[in-house]
């Protein structure tokens, strides 16, 4: 691909202000490099003076890569769907690889998405702090890298777009605790290896904590679920509730897949508990207006997938990346990722449960639809039918 003169100028400037590296050598977050200075000048004199040195870069020029960790779960199957779309509708080149679980694939992969050439790199890792090799090459080769719903932690990726993860976490517990604020309750977190964890597990500490201090609820069991694995939720909560002889009254999960797989377990031993989850994934809607999941936190996938295409065609462009992603979107503040503080792009959530979930998920946003969210309830009891 050509590149035109003036791109490569403002490419030059933002790469010679990417901190190479991840912390390899021992750098700090705020060290410096050996910053280029142009002087833009003569390139303002001659634009005053009618000479066009260069034209625009054009959009169907660059080439964007998208590495997912997985396709498992229903919202990245979505996600890579929202990703083509855009660059369909804005006619730009995207390369997407899904790892599959597997972070040396997910190494090699985004390894291989930068020899083909791509100008920008949208990672969701599967690690947070595994994915140092993918920024380092990447800055080497001058791709910056967004870093999409899991923080990369510990190097100096460029940019994170992310929903507030403390948040859902809070929501997922204040559904719970607004059913049932005593007894034993079992708390499922999500993967140790994926940041975004780490802060759900915090927001729901948040809630539980004044709880747990004045004796009101037991934490029978607290387990992380590897990969958000449902079936590791499964054997957890089973596990929970023989040690208990079912004596459980309630259950702290961390999304959709972790929470139905301990409703498999609850419901095999009888017991219809409060528990919550986050993604609005259509099985857990579909839990919801059954009545075996109290809630879930809808996260607007259309808002993360189109800030992060806005920044990285932005990015790629040589525009301003801070100007560039739709403020009706989200907004914009900056994260420590144990390396530096981030630029970062963030995203609200919204509770849903039975009272609201027609209104917003189906009406408002039309996630899903009507007849698939509510295809195992008899259908006069279907909103509109009363």
């Amino acid at each position: 691909m050509k590149k035109k003169i003036l791109a490569l100028i403002i490419s030059t400037v933002m790469v010679a202000s990417f901190v190479i590296g991840c912390g390899g050598n021992g750098t700090t977050g705020t060290e410096t490099s050996d910053a280029v200075v142009v002087d833009t000048a003569d390139i303002n004199e001659d634009d005053a003076n009618g000479v066009q040195e260069t034209d625009e870069r054009d959009i169907s020029d660059i080439r964007i890569g998208v590495s997912i960790g997985h396709t498992q779960e229903e919202r990245w199957q979505r996600e890579i769907e929202m990703f083509r779309a855009f660059a369909d509708e804005y006619g730009f080149e995207l390369l997407v690889q899904s790892a599959e679980n597997d972070v040396q694939n997910q190494i090699a992969q985004s390894e291989n998405l930068i020899v083909q050439g791509i100008d920008v790199l949208i990672l969701q890792s599967i690690d947070a702090d595994a994915v140092s090799p993918i920024i380092e090459t990447a800055h080497a080769e001058g791709v910056p890298v967004i870093s999409y719903d899991r923080f990369a932690m510990n190097c100096a990726v460029d940019f994170y777009i992310t929903f507030d993860s403390f948040d859902v976490g809070a929501i997922q517990a204040q559904f719970v605790v607004d059913m049932v604020s005593s007894g034993n309750f079992i708390w499922l977190k999500g993967s140790p290896d994926d940041n975004n964890a780490h802060l759900v597990a915090d927001g729901q500490r948040s809630v539980l904590q004044p709880l747990i201090d004045s004796g009101d609820i037991h934490i029978v069991m607290e387990q992380w679920c590897i990969g958000w694995d449902p079936m590791e939720a499964l054997q957890h909560t089973e596990n929970a509730l023989t040690a208990m002889n079912n004596d459980v009254q309630a259950v702290i999960a961390s999304n959709d897949g972790t929470a139905g797989g301990a409703i498999q377990a609850l419901s095999a031993a009888g017991l219809n508990i409060p528990i919550a989850g986050q993604d609005a994934d259509l099985a857990a809607c579909q839990r919801i207006v059954e009545g075996t999941q109290t809630g879930t936190v809808y996260k607007p996938l259309w808002k993360l997938n189109r800030a992060a295409m806005e920044l990285a065609v932005a990015l790629a462009l040589g525009e301003d990346p801070m100007t560039s992603v739709d403020l009706s979107l989200g907004e914009w503040t900056t994260l420590y990722n144990g390396y530096g503080d981030i630029p970062t792009f963030n995203i609200e959530v919204t509770p849903i449960d039975v009272s609201n979930i027609y209104e917003i998920l189906i009406v408002q946003e039309q996630f899903h639809s009507l007849e698939d969210v509510f295809r195992n309830v008899p259908r006069e009891e279907w909103p509109g039918n009363n």
